[in-house]
């Protein structure tokens, strides 16, 4: 019931259901509390005994023959208030490590027979007191722990310490015999009053206590579910999945039911954003999450990043609820473009220990597999990409051991002047050459550090080791040629690429004209703003910026209309079946005119033939690369190919 549609009485006597958080935090204060008053138990008990045995056994040893049945019949109730003290301390320090079921049933009956027990203590001990004429602190003290200490609904506390007051002041006024006089005695008008008013005083403080600790428990609760919420959907996230992740496997194993991770990926959402708007984007991704409530009810699910979901179900019917899934997607898209919901799963091995994080990961290189692909919705993690995903995982994991180790080289692939076939710069290319995976392919890790964003780490390594290179050709007499640097969409979001290459420069003293900056297109199309402004930095400093693939993809003529390069680097793709295809000679051709035309330099990459230099040449595209001229090498390699003379260094290359 919500907190405003209930009375003032019912809130103050504790006329309400608890959520399940709210019942969690009280208990648990109740096991702790009664950790602390098992502590005092102990103690207590503990001194009383060694108080029988220095008084009886030590100081007067021969005025009182103590035998060992004598011993335990005097302290038999020490000893089982000390075992009792004991137990419960044992359960307290289990129930607080998760080490026993924290079963509301079970721990609220523990706690009850706890606190029975302490104020059957208080009341016997206490109804002894005072038949010897002296005060019942035992008792009140019981009854303090009891009320105060633990936190018992209003209602309860007050019908609890009626009962107790009541009842103790009845056996002491109709029971109780002076053990002086043996005449019964009864507690003094006076007392009485001050007997009424403790409990009345204790029962309003109990209530006090209760609220305070119900609001505290509210307000952590509320803190907790910011902590396990996702801020756009409202969701779970994945530390909150993580958690229900271990409850469910575990229920699903005594059920016999098996279990399958998904992970759900909106594929093109981009787009989406970018005709929409972002607002419109928030929106559709808090109606997928409440979709997939709907969808997998009873399951965990959770927003793990981006237009990224995850989901643990059962693997029963499982198909049928991610073909819902997509069908709710797509009648909701309010959108005429292309949006589609693209699954990967994975399944736990065996009878492992669930780890959620490991499958959702798996799950999700599943996925990649099926991107761009219309034809295919599910794809399941199996055997055949177990292998992939350990590279996958190597290269996350040890990508700075090898940045520091060294097992990140530059090789670099010649550039030649077409006017003379000479060596005029080179393009510095990224291998991986590690002691435990041998080589590794460009192909493999680049993908994989793009994904994790963390491909910003490579690219400076590779700037800092061109850098180094080229100082030891200036501190050695060797010849130097321009390198051209590559630059990711992604190097400029992760990293302020102009002030990277300026300290490095600056650091090795190495001219700025000696390097050039290659932009990938398919860096223009996030953030144009930001980049142009990047590049006019970059063009201040005194490089070159040069457009790289131009071709490989959708290529633009606002590309070259709105952006300032100094060279167009035209892709390979062209060169594809150059010899029998007219029509990549003529769109060659008319794209070197073009760049001519606007002020740009070009350079075609993919040469491998005779037949594409002289076409190339007659054309009047300025520099070529390819295999034709040579492939990527390490520096030693280039540097011993130009003093032999199988490279010969243009002099044009300050000009080209």
């Amino acid at each position: 019931m919500d907190n405003k549609k209930r009375t003032w009485l019912e809130n103050m006597l504790g006329f309400y259901k608890d959520s399940k958080y709210v019942s969690d935090y009280k208990r648990e204060a109740n096991v702790r509390s009664s950790m602390y008053m098992s502590i005092v138990l102990i103690i207590i008990e503990v001194w009383m005994i060694i108080r029988y045995i220095v008084k009886y056994m030590i100081i007067m040893p021969d005025k009182y023959e103590i035998t060992v049945s004598s011993f335990f019949q005097y302290t038999g109730s020490y000893w089982v208030l000390l075992i009792i003290g004991l137990i419960m301390f044992v359960y307290g320090l289990l129930f607080m490590k998760g080490r026993v079921n924290k079963n509301g049933v079970s721990s609220n009956i523990f706690i009850t027979m706890f606190a029975g027990i302490c104020l059957i203590f208080g009341v016997y001990v206490s109804y002894g007191d005072f038949a010897r004429d002296k005060m019942i602190i035992c008792f009140l003290t019981m009854v303090m722990y009891v009320a105060a200490l633990l936190i018992w609904r209003p209602y309860i506390s007050i019908i609890l310490l009626t009962v107790i007051s009541v009842g103790f002041l009845y056996l002491i006024q109709n029971y109780s015999i002076s053990k002086e006089t043996g005449e019964p005695i009864q507690m003094g008008s006076g007392d009485q009053i001050n007997y009424i008013t403790f409990f009345i005083t204790l029962t309003m403080l109990a209530i006090s206590i209760y609220q305070q600790r119900h609001r505290e428990a509210i307000e952590a609760e509320k803190l907790y579910k910011a902590s396990v919420t996702d801020d756009l959907t409202g969701i779970a996230n994945m530390h909150r999945f993580d958690e229900e992740t271990r409850e469910y496997a575990n229920q699903c194993a005594m059920e016999g039911e098996d279990i399958i991770f998904l992970f759900l990926d909106i594929e093109n959402f981009k787009t989406y954003n970018d005709q929409l708007g972002y607002k419109m984007g928030d929106e559709f991704l808090k109606k997928i999450g409440h979709m997939i409530g709907e969808v997998f009810v009873g399951d965990p699910y959770a927003r793990q990043s981006d237009d990224h979901f995850v989901v643990l179900t059962k693997v029963d019917g499982f198909m049928d609820r991610v073909s819902l899934m997509q069908a709710k997607i797509e009648e909701s898209k309010d959108y005429e473009g292309y949006i589609a919901l693209k699954v990967g799963g994975c399944r736990p091995e065996g009878n492992e220990m669930v780890d959620s994080r490991r499958c959702t990961d798996r799950a999700r290189y599943a996925v990649s597999f099926i991107k761009n692909r219309s034809d295919e919705v599910f794809r399941e993690y199996d055997e055949k990409m177990e292998e992939k995903f350990h590279q996958r995982e190597y290269v996350l994991n040890n990508i700075d051991k090898a940045v520091k180790n060294g097992y990140i080289h530059v090789y670099y692939q010649p550039v030649m002047d077409s006017s003379n076939e000479k060596l005029c710069g080179c393009e510095a290319l990224v291998r991986w050459i590690d002691p435990e995976m041998g080589f590794m392919s460009p192909g493999l890790f680049i993908p994989i550090l793009e994904e994790s964003r963390q491909i910003h780490k490579l690219d400076r390594c590779v700037y800092e080791i061109a850098c180094r290179d080229m100082r030891n050709s200036y501190d050695n007499g060797l010849p130097v040629v321009p390198v051209s640097l590559n630059f990711s969409r992604l190097d400029f979001e992760l990293m302020d690429a102009v002030d990277v290459l300026e300290e490095l420069v600056t650091t090795y003293n190495i001219p700025r004209n000696k390097f050039h900056v290659e932009i990938t297109e398919s860096a223009l199309t996030s953030d144009v703003e930001g980049l142009k402004k990047d590049m006019k930095r970059f063009h201040e400093k005194g490089y070159e910026i040069w457009l790289d693939d131009f071709g490989s993809g959708y290529s633009s003529l606002n590309v070259l209309k709105d952006f300032d390069f100094d060279l167009l680097k035209i892709d390979m793709v062209f060169l594809r079946g150059f010899e029998n295809n007219q029509n990549s000679k003529v769109i060659l051709k008319n794209i070197i005119n073009l760049s001519n035309e606007l002020g740009m330099k070009t350079l075609t990459e993919g040469v491998e033939t005779r037949e594409a230099v002289d076409f190339l040449e007659e054309n009047g595209c300025g520099r070529l690369q390819g295999y034709f001229f040579g492939k990527p090498m390490p520096y030693e390699e280039i540097i011993g190919k130009i003093e032999s003379g199988e490279f010969k260094v243009s002099e044009n290359t300050n000009r080209l």
